[in-house]
């Protein structure tokens, strides 16, 4: 089994989580809040002839564990739906090997 996770706007998450489960079939999704930067280095606000400096940006952490032949395919579906067409900020996805996957109710192994 691998573990897919993915960084990204918190407007794409619906997007995101709907485009996953198209291609793969897959439903079961954890979705934190989170806030960080890349790139992009946050945002400049102004705000009552103010500026201010934002260094975090809101995000969403998304975690998905799929089998091993679905992997490839969830990726490439979260990164086509988290592309919001702008320079910088869309985020990151990646992939790490599960080796135990345990459902704590039945105590069924899975993968």
């Amino acid at each position: 089994m691998v573990k897919v996770e993915a960084v990204i706007v918190r407007e794409r998450v619906e997007t995101v989580i709907d485009a996953v489960e198209e291609e793969t079939g897959h439903v079961g999704v954890t979705v934190v809040e989170a806030i960080g930067h890349g790139r992009e280095r946050g945002v400049t606000h102004e705000y009552r002839g103010r500026t201010f400096e934002s260094r975090f940006l809101p995000k969403a952490l998304l975690t998905f564990v799929v089998e091993d032949a679905l992997a490839e395919r969830a990726v490439t579906a979260i990164s086509a739906a988290a592309c919001t067409g702008h320079e910088s900020g869309d985020g990151l996805c990646w992939t790490s090997p599960v080796k135990h996957v345990i459902h704590h109710r039945t105590g069924e192994r899975l993968g």
